[in-house]
């Protein structure tokens, strides 16, 4: 092996995170190499699970609005034990313009890019192997970990990715299940399942907390569980697996913590994810991860070694593709010392189920928290004309503001299209914009947007009818 080649900044992992990091890294003129064990750039996590997952949820989301804005004279029937694939049809070209325009992206920046799988030599020099075998070295002043996550896995839960999966072979089912277990309540583990019992699949979803997505504003998990349930959906809370096993025949046994018996085809165990570092070689660098199976950093992203970064699900929640391209931005700010911008604060956090949840800034528990007294405004999808129009049933925009109703301190929303509609909010943080500001300007009609205006003409009437509400 020859001489390492010198690098300002050596990154492993080119999916949200490294992506990221790469292209600010370069941007600002240094020398930036990315290397990526897989054939394609974007991240296996994002290949695998966000962009199939969410192609799914579209066909899904598309199924269900077409028979409810139909008003039941149309109707879409999926044969029984439809091959799951085939709901999926635009996958391949949609994954293979995310590869074309990532690659593109980092060519057009002079950042290098080497296939194969990295090793710590020493804290500032890895190690590449081609599956060729080939090998050669690299030596960067800093180095960015961003190699991803992969799912949680108990010695005692027999993952055979055939009956029993976990959140990377869910989508490999060759056909829709009758039935589904799923194991977990956050992110993912409630994306899918809302996907699937939008699909007609008899879904249960089992969790030690009381409702799923505990760290999310009860109002909008309430609203969502009443969206899942109206899909057939069901969510046992207060309960853990105690024993899953497939019977050899026709479906797999889970026995829950309480003694009760849930028999169905399929099980997903999505109990959150580890850091993807196994054939990284960190001791060679002096790191470890904790007792989670994640890497610990700062507030700067740093490690323990502190020229070494860590960024994304490497280093846990909320392991999001945008939170984690920022991180990214972030620890190539801190690395070369340019000015980090905005506040993390306002990174907006969406959660793709159906129906979606969506939030910025602080929640009413937060804000009581932080500032002693809040004013709340909410308004139902219902109540607005789109909403009627759309038949969308299940959705909400709440305003959390200080408790004189001026200072807008948080936006949560549920229901379709939260996503987009929080950055709005987001925007209204992040210029300072009063609560007043919603009612005084015009939204077109009829909008999802005007929530908005309804939610802080609720709170101001609120300010005006009752005394604050204190801590």
């Amino acid at each position: 092996m020859s001489a390492p080649q010198e690098f300002d900044v050596v990154i492993i992992g080119s999916g949200p995170a490294g992506h990221k990091a790469a292209l600010f890294a370069a941007q600002a003129g240094h020398r930036v190499l990315v290397i990526e064990a897989s054939r394609t750039v974007g991240g296996a996590c994002v290949e695998r699970g966000t962009i199939p997952s969410k192609t799914l949820r579209e066909t899904a989301n598309a199924l269900v609005t077409f028979r409810r804005r139909t008003g039941g004279v149309l109707d879409v029937n999926l044969e029984p034990h439809v091959q799951v694939r085939s709901l999926m049809t635009r996958l391949d070209e949609v994954l293979a313009g995310h590869h074309e325009v990532m690659t593109a992206q980092l060519a057009r920046e002079h950042v290098a890019l080497w296939h194969g799988r990295a090793t710590f030599l020493d804290p500032h020099t890895l190690e590449v192997r081609d599956v060729n075998g080939t090998r050669r070295a690299a030596r960067g002043t800093f180095v960015v970990i961003a190699t991803g996550s992969v799912p949680r896995t108990p010695p005692d839960v027999p993952i055979d990715h055939e009956h029993l999966l976990d959140s990377d072979s869910v989508l490999s089912m060759s056909y829709l299940p009758e039935s589904l277990v799923v194991v977990g309540a956050g992110v993912i583990a409630t994306e899918y399942a809302s996907v699937f019992a939008s699909l007609g699949v008899k879904v249960t979803v089992i969790d030690k907390a009381p409702r799923p997505l505990p760290w999310c504003d009860p109002e909008l998990t309430a609203v969502f569980l009443r969206g899942f349930e109206a899909n057939g959906g069901n969510f046992l809370g207060g309960r853990s697996l105690a024993h899953a096993a497939w019977d050899g025949a026709s479906h797999v046994v889970a026995t829950l913590s309480t003694g009760e018996v849930l028999r169905a085809e399929k099980l997903v165990y999505a109990m959150g994810r580890v850091a993807n570092t196994r054939a990284l070689g960190l001791e060679a660098a002096g790191l470890s991860t904790n007792a989670r199976g994640l890497l610990e950093v700062d507030a700067r992203y740093r490690t323990a070694q502190p020229h070494v970064y860590a960024v994304g699900d490497v280093i846990g929640p909320p392991s999001l593709a945008s939170t984690s391209a920022e991180q990214g931005r972030r620890a190539m700010c801190d690395a070369f010392g340019l000015p980090p911008g905005p506040s993390t604060a306002l990174i907006p956090v969406a959660v793709y189920t159906l129906p979606e949840i969506a939030t910025v800034g602080l929640t009413e528990a937060e804000a009581l928290q932080a500032h002693g007294a809040v004013t709340v405004g909410r308004a139902d999808f219902r109540e607005l004309s789109r909403g009627r129009i759309a038949a969308l049933d299940h959705g909400l925009v709440k305003l959390v503001a200080d408790g004189a109703g001026q200072r807008l301190l948080g936006v949560q929303i549920v229901g379709e299209g939260a996503a987009e509609l929080v950055h709005v909010g987001q925007m209204a943080l992040a210029g300072g914009l009063g609560v007043e500001a919603f009612v005084h300007h015009v939204f077109n009609f009829p909008t999802l947007a005007e929530g908005y205006r309804v939610a802080a003409l609720d709170l101001l009437a609120s300010v005006r009818a009752s005394p604050k509400v204190q801590a």
